[in-house]
């Protein structure tokens, strides 16, 4: 495939609302050792998006400052000491940045076929957030058939990911939401409970169902002394952003004597080979429910690449239930 010497693509002129995503153009990058260059057709649209354009996530050293954190495409061009893959395969893949683009880069082993039967927009939907939840429900909080789930924001792209998961893994799951639609969309996708928080206690729904035994959280600030109290004994709280805030004042004498854990991660600045060890995870417990039809990425809506402003206002409104895509070409 022959690349061009330029691309289309979205910056960040500088910190600040969506109105700071700025249509360019850039050069083509280069495929370094192990690395792929994909000619994107989709590029996912993310929290973490949002956060660097607001000036409040920076890229690891090395990265594209372009935004983007996923996508869906054909391989264009191979780097040194790769194999496995080929100039054409059909690929979606975790990127360090960069995806707001026609064309990126990013190591090969972060790169994982294109389910059977998804379209390049549902894969481009795949990865931030498949990573983020098998690393974080199943790796680190070690989710296990009969129990007790909650996830807050269960309508967004982490929510509904991890209801289906979840479920298919054989939990028990409980999730919040801001809606009754939003609610109702949980329920559809697995939750056996779905708690709309603005008419419900979740701590006191958890407390009678015996508590949590895991809750995975992406809200903080005050949720944070209410998931500990909501958690079952021995529970285990995975916190994964904080929308709310990350501070907060905890009486860890509850957490001591209910033998509770406090872990949670963040997944861009993970080495290379800790992403590429969460794919080969996902290939191999998760693409074959998805090919099975057992889970499949919830999808919102689809904007054109220039359109990133608008796709980002809409996320940041909270009125999306799934993943928002950006369509480069």
């Amino acid at each position: 495939m022959t690349l061009p010497t330029t691309m289309r693509a979205v910056k960040i002129s500088e910190p600040g609302g969506p109105n700071v995503l700025t249509p360019t153009t850039e050069a083509v990058p280069t495929a370094a050792a192990g690395e792929v260059v994909i000619k994107l057709a989709y590029a996912g649209v993310n929290r973490p998006d949002a956060l660097q354009r607001a000036g409040a996530y920076d890229p690891p050293p090395g990265a594209s400052p372009l935004p983007g954190l996923e996508g869906a495409g054909e391989i264009a061009a191979i780097g040194p000491g790769v194999s496995g893959i080929a100039v054409g395969d059909a690929v979606c893949a975790l990127l360090p940045g960069g995806g707001y683009a026609e064309y990126v880069a990013t190591p090969a082993a972060h790169c994982l076929p294109i389910p059977n039967g998804l379209s390049m927009a549902e894969a481009a939907a795949l990865p931030e957030t498949f990573f983020t939840v098998w690393s974080n429900v199943f790796m680190r909080g070690g989710l296990k058939a009969g129990e007790r789930f909650l996830v807050h924001g269960g309508s967004s792209g982490i929510g509904t990911t991890a209801i289906q998961l979840a479920n298919a893994f054989g939990a028990r799951v409980f999730a919040t939401a801001g809606s009754d639609d939003k609610c109702s969309a949980c329920s559809k996708l697995g939750a056996e409970v779905a708690i709309n928080y603005r008419d419900a206690d979740f701590v006191d729904v958890l407390k009678k169902e015996g508590g949590a035994d895991l809750i995975l959280d992406m809200v903080g600030g005050d949720y944070i002394p209410r998931n500990v109290k909501a958690l079952a004994m021995d529970g285990r709280l995975v916190q994964i952003a904080f929308l709310q805030g990350p501070k907060v004042e905890l009486n860890f004498a509850f957490v001591m004597t209910r033998r509770l854990t406090i872990t949670g991660s963040t997944l861009r600045p993970q080495s290379d080979l800790a992403k590429a060890r969460i794919a080969d995870a996902l290939h191999t417990e998760v693409w074959p429910l998805i090919e099975a039809g057992k889970v499949r990425p919830v999808m919102d809506s689809e904007f054109a690449l220039e359109d990133a402003a608008k796709a980002h206002a809409h996320m940041e409104s909270s009125s999306h239930i799934g993943k928002i895509v950006l369509k480069v070409s």
